[in-house]
């Protein structure tokens, strides 16, 4: 609560109902980014851009019915801002893993001085459907204090879409 109080760590919108003990709980947010139709084969390589192989969809206030072994990525509506001093892990709820829901594939770790929204790599890992509706709190930050201090500017420091 401290680093929110003083302003260093931001997360927009913010409920405070949000704030757990230990985590920080984040929604899913409007869009989504799913497979392109028609791929026979996507070659696994360094200079690989999925945005190639995806398309972008808004996300409807029913949601988006995720396959039983489909993953996609999501985003969150909330934006998080880290200061050079704080990194964290983005982990999914349990409630949801029970029922098949992968979160992040692999891409839990949230860089220091991260200022963007937090992209979600989904799978149903279930063998039925799962319904994700925009605005239901997927996933929890849990936030670590750095030695010294670091900024990210990778090529995601500021994503803004899925």
């Amino acid at each position: 609560m401290r680093e929110l109080d003083s302003g260093r760590l931001v997360i927009e919108p913010l409920d405070a109902t949000q704030i757990g003990p230990a985590s920080i709980d984040l929604t899913l947010g409007e869009e989504i980014r799913v497979m392109a139709p028609g791929a026979d084969e996507i070659p696994i390589r360094e200079e690989e851009d999925y945005r190639e192989h995806t398309r972008p969809l808004r996300l409807e206030p029913e949601g988006y019915l995720l396959a039983a072994g489909e993953t996609i990525h999501g985003i969150t509506r909330e934006t998080l801002t880290l200061p050079a001093n704080l990194c964290g892990f983005l982990e999914g709820r349990s409630r949801f893993a029970r029922l098949g829901l992968m979160i992040h594939v692999t891409s839990a770790f949230v860089q220091p001085g991260v200022a963007s929204r937090m992209v979600l790599e989904m799978s149903n890992l279930a063998g039925h459907p799962l319904r994700l509706v925009p605005g239901v709190r997927l996933c929890q930050v849990v936030l670590l204090r750095t030695e010294g201090e670091a900024l990210y500017r990778g090529r995601f420091w500021n994503q803004e879409r899925p």
